[in-house]
């Protein structure tokens, strides 16, 4: 910006614990048009001062030199197509957190008013993305997460089109006739909403259905999805401004449960088998069509099994309740017996397994099944460990199997190897063997001919999964989002889950889906940073097609030409800035946020002598995690040592390693750089940015050797949100390892 304007608070403990006057000259000597203090600059008048400036031309950036970018929002929000804001957290990181009317204080403050002031100076105005958008949302799966998701964005005013592949709407609810009670009292089977659903979303003139039919292709991105379906009556396309993948799941293979006596006697059954005897209205033994007198569940059959479905899912125990209590309430004389490891019945599905608890011919006993056997027309089912004794035998009729859920998500062949290579991966082997399975992994997750949406997308033609097949996603902030923007999961497809849960899920992802629209409609991107628009931009006359970014983008937003050349698609991208942090030409940018604004600031850092014994630390910070984790500290006033100079990033995954070379050369003695955890449970906001940030820092080694400094100078910690106790005492103990190491040796050149 060419107009930057100080605005300086000197409420909250900044006037007395700084120099006011020193900060002034400070601003304008480092090229401010514009300077204001006010005693509480988030009050009415502190407030029309900025918009004043603003409104007269006087300034097209400003600085606000007060309290941190997490707080007073509303207040100092300004339209950034006008002025670009900067916020210098004087408050939290100075004057709450540090001796008052110290030196090293007032060094600190004019340290970040400086690199606030090079940032506003290197931001540029921002620009909207004004296209037309498709408000239509599409639905793939009529099941019921997929059928509630039709109807819920149908009531919100949107067109909906839901595409099945079968014959008929209701997915695997369809044929069954009660459910696990979601109303009170909760201790009685409720009729399945299904049939109901089925009925309200075939004559709803707002929803169209198509059945028979696949999705043969999707390109584009969110807004205007370029759609075309495969059904009985040929191609048809038609756009879409968001999508929600409701394909559901489907039992195991029984088949691997032999051990459990499947395969071996036609009595052994799963709970689907029994889910259709029950439809048709009798249960009998396959065996000889008579009604058994004593049927046995077994829970867990291939769930919390790490030889095959590491997880638990979730609705076999309300499965089997239900189905008991189906039995009792038609055959009232055949005895139940359910043997679990633990029966898992949340919240108030508690009042439901009393009630089948309590019914006189069932029984229910904790332990581990052994193995299953036929003898004399009977089955014998082994259990150990259990109330009933350590080893015992219980004869039975039927045996169910209550079978785990396994995602509709892709070919389950190719999920079975997805994960065992990245088992592989995880053991560290040779280079050699790790690359060859990295390979392998990269190959399986895009889903080569196994995929569901066919998406356009240069990462693959379906959403990336987890290695148990359920959509990759940061399920701890945002469960619904998947690494594809606009594309939202619902249902078994995203999380085992029973009907109840099926249908808040479809909900939910409609309601996702419609709000990502309206965001795209002010071509805003969705959440982490929900209301920026200011795009990426690409300066393609330097690109060197090396491909990184379209390879590391964790959401598919980039594609590329035939010659590699980026192709950059805005509404698909979230801003993390990862793509910034990949490429080694530099081109990529953001109007608020760059490579050189980052740089510059770090140039800005004074740097003392090495006599004068104060070391430099440069603090990379993750915007969602650490940033805030540390104004948490400040507000409790916990203390770190004045050293540290706190730069927020978008994402450990933008850290450019040019801002680390470029501190480390100026003579910044130690580079600390905080982020989210990774890890199967992706706490990192961007899915793939801290590891990212590993990789890449692993070279970083190379450069330390080419400068003669110790790798110790650059440190990457991962930390949880709620990890704030552990900020100040990071940087102290980064600040001590450092006077071990003594100064850098560039200091001074």
């Amino acid at each position: 910006m060419e107009r930057v304007g100080v605005f300086l608070c000197t409420g909250c403990e900044i006037g007395s614990s700084l120099d006011a006057g020193a900060l002034e000259k400070l601003a304008k000597s480092s090229g401010a048009v514009h300077f204001e203090s006010s005693p509480c600059l988030c009050a009415p008048d502190g407030v029309a001062s900025i918009h004043k400036a603003v409104d007269a031309k006087t300034v097209d950036g400003v600085v606000l030199a007060g309290c941190s970018q997490r707080h007073k929002i509303e207040e100092f929000r300004l339209d950034p197509t006008v002025a670009q804001v900067e916020r210098v957290a004087l408050r939290e990181q100075v004057t709450w957190t540090h001796a008052p009317k110290h030196e090293d204080t007032q060094a600190l403050a004019e340290d970040l008013l400086r690199m606030g002031v090079i940032r506003a100076k290197k931001m540029i105005p921002a620009k909207r993305i004004e296209e037309a958008i498709d408000r239509t949302v599409l639905v793939v799966g009529g099941g019921l997460a997929g059928l509630q998701a039709a109807q819920a964005a149908a009531d919100m005013g949107n067109p909906v089109v839901v595409v099945e592949r079968s014959a008929r709407l209701g997915g695997w609810l369809a044929d069954v006739r009660d459910v696990v009670p979601q109303v009170p009292p909760y201790d009685r089977l409720q009729p399945s909403p299904v049939p109901e659903l089925v009925r309200a979303v075939s004559q709803d003139p707002r929803i169209r259905v198509f059945l028979e039919s696949t999705v043969g292709r999707i390109a584009g991105q969110p807004g205007k999805f370029a759609v075309e379906v495969v059904g009985p009556k040929g191609k048809e396309s038609f756009s879409a401004g968001a999508i929600v993948q409701a394909t559901g799941g489907h039992p195991y293979d029984a088949s691997k449960l032999g051990h459990l006596g499947f395969g071996a006697s036609p009595d052994v059954v799963t709970s689907a088998d029994l889910d259709a005897m029950l439809a048709k209205g009798d249960v009998v033994r396959p065996s000889d069509g008579k009604r058994p007198g004593r049927v046995v569940f077994i829970q867990c059959a291939g769930s919390r099994d790490p030889a095959h479905l590491p997880y638990c899912s979730s609705e076999c125990c309300g499965t089997s309740l239900r189905q008991v209590m189906a039995i009792q309430q038609a055959w009232p004389e055949v005895e139940c017996a359910v043997l679990y490891k633990d029966v898992r019945t949340p919240a108030q599905g508690e009042h439901f397994y009393r009630a089948v608890q309590e019914r006189s011919s069932v029984m229910l006993a904790r332990g581990t099944v052994e193995g299953v056997t036929a003898s004399g027309g009977k089955l014998r089912v082994g259990l150990k460990d259990s109330l009933l004794g350590e080893r015992v035998a219980i004869d039975a009729d039927l045996v169910v199997l209550a079978v785990g859920m396994v995602p509709n998500s892709a070919d389950g062949e190719a999920i079975r190897q997805l994960r065992d290579a990245r088992k592989r991966i995880e053991k560290n082997e040779s280079d050699t063997q790790r690359k060859a399975a990295e390979e392998v992994a990269a190959s399986l997750a895009r889903h080569d001919g196994t995929a569901i949406l066919n998406l356009a997308y240069r990462q693959g033609p379906d959403l990336p999964v987890l290695q148990s097949g359920f959509a990759d996603s940061h399920f701890i902030c945002f469960p619904y989002e998947t690494r594809r923007t606009g594309i939202y999961t619902a249902g078994a497809v995203r999380a085992p889950m029973d009907a109840g849960q099926a249908t808040e899920d479809g909900w939910g992802a409609a309601m996702k889906a419609v709000q990502a629209i309206a965001s795209i409609q002010k071509g805003e991107t969705v959440h982490p940073r929900s209301g920026d628009f200011a795009a990426a931009d690409f300066f393609l006359q330097r690109c060197t097609q090396c491909k990184r970014c379209t390879e590391e983008c964790p959401f598919g937003s980039i594609d590329e030409d035939e010659k590699g050349t980026p192709q950059y698609n805005a509404f698909r991208c979230r801003r993390c800035g990862i793509c910034m942090g990949a490429c080694p030409e530099r081109i990529i940018s953001y109007a608020d946020y760059s490579v050189d604004a980052v740089a510059s600031m770090i140039k800005e850092i004074e740097v003392p002598e090495e006599d004068e014994e104060k070391p430099r630390i440069l603090a990379l910070l993750c915007e969602n995690d650490a940033y805030p984790a540390l104004d948490d500290a400040a507000l409790k006033r916990k203390g770190w040592n004045p050293w540290t100079r706190v730069i927020p990033v978008r994402c450990l995954g933008s850290v450019n390693i040019v801002w680390i070379a470029e501190s480390l050369s100026r003579g910044i003695d130690g580079v600390i750089l905080i982020g989210c955890k990774r890890g199967d449970d992706y706490q990192c906001h961007y899915v793939k940015g801290s590891e990212l940030a590993h990789k890449r820092l692993e070279n970083i080694q190379e450069t330390l050797t080419r400068l003669s400094l110790e790798a110790e100078r650059v440190r990457v910690i991962e930390l949880a949100r709620n990890e704030l106790d552990r900020i100040p005492v990071l940087f102290d103990e980064f600040a001590e390892r450092l006077e071990e190491l003594g100064a850098n040796p560039l200091k001074g050149f």
